[in-house]
């Protein structure tokens, strides 16, 4: 194979006048534009992959054209810069030419992180040197009709749980989750009681979701919601999505523990909700385990179709 030459792209930037910038609200809908262009059912680069972690994975993003530039962090190694894939129209190989070249000029090497297997050869072909798994970080994918309606006996748990909280809860409710909402939603965040016991992104996670409602209005501009209540107590679990070609991503999904099958119910009435209202959803990506032991057991006891495992590349 003949070596990757690399193409000066003075018709598109050059590389000493990219200004990587943090994220505002104002980005969503134009990020949302973006991720629609991923070609790929993985969670990282979607508006909810991005801003929830912005500040963990240190994102700054650089708009050059109609294609974005993401630098943050190795998912694995936080210590070390690293980049997304791009977002855009603009072709792979002038991108990562364009992103040598910045990598030169700030005495970097270029790393891509959580690269999505399907696109690994892509960047091998432009003169990848090094391809690692990321093990922990592998997002799971299931059949969205199988989440939707739990048949079949290997769902069997799942069901019971789910018709636990019908008999407990007559009168529940599955509502569209709306931003009048955000002040009950808050509330039932901050009520909701804090394991110690958790890695400490979960405690990163719970904060950002907080930021999140916060800013709900501008979210659901792009995002959907549902918000389950009872008659008795109200909001007992509520969750977030997103929908990119034909996959759900479910960014945020809160329960009481204490109202038993509350999560079970969220997960099955919102994936038929979903479903109904979106008839190209045929996926749902709940994201990775991150390494947790507790977060990979409920992952996997909803029998996945398929694990959509990530890399990082090196050049």
């Amino acid at each position: 194979m003949a070596p990757f030459k690399r193409r000066i792209i003075t018709s598109v930037a050059d590389a000493g006048e990219i200004s990587f910038d943090r994220f505002t609200a104002a980005d969503i809908p134009r990020v949302a534009r973006l991720a629609s262009l991923s070609g790929s059912r993985g969670c990282d680069l979607t508006v909810g992959g991005i801003f929830l972690w912005q500040s963990y994975f240190r994102y700054r993003r650089a708009f050059v054209g109609d294609t974005m530039l993401l630098r943050g962090v190795n998912e694995d190694d936080v210590s070390m810069q690293a980049f997304s894939l791009p977002l855009g129209i603009m072709p792979l190989e002038q991108s990562v030419s364009l992103l040598r070249d910045y990598c030169d000029l700030t005495g970097s090497h270029l790393r891509f992180s959580a690269v999505p297997e399907e696109r690994v050869d892509e960047l091998r072909a432009l003169g990848a040197t090094s391809v690692i798994e990321l093990t922990d970080w592998a997002d799971y994918v299931y059949d969205a009709t199988e989440l939707a309606s739990l048949t079949g006996k290997r769902f069997n748990k799942k069901r019971n749980h789910v018709n636990r909280f019908r008999a407990d809860n007559p009168g529940f409710e599955l509502c569209e989750m709306t931003s009048d909402m955000a002040p009950s939603l808050l509330d039932f965040m901050n009520r909701l009681p804090v394991d110690g016991s958790k890695p400490l992104m979960a405690d990163y996670e719970r904060r950002q979701v907080i930021d999140l409602l916060r800013d709900l209005p501008d979210f659901l501009q792009v995002m959907e919601g549902g918000v389950l209540t009872t008659p008795t107590d109200g909001i007992v679990a509520f969750t977030i999505g997103e929908i990119v070609g034909d996959t759900l991503h479910l960014h945020v999904e809160k329960m009481r523990h204490d109202i038993a099958g509350a999560g079970e119910a969220i997960n099955m009435l919102f994936a038929a909700l979903s479903t109904a209202r979106h008839p190209q959803i045929r996926y749902i990506n709940r994201q990775d385990d991150a390494g947790d032991p507790g977060l990979r057991r409920a992952k996997e006891s909803y029998h996945p179709l398929y694990r959509l495992r990530k890399y990082n590349v090196i050049f």
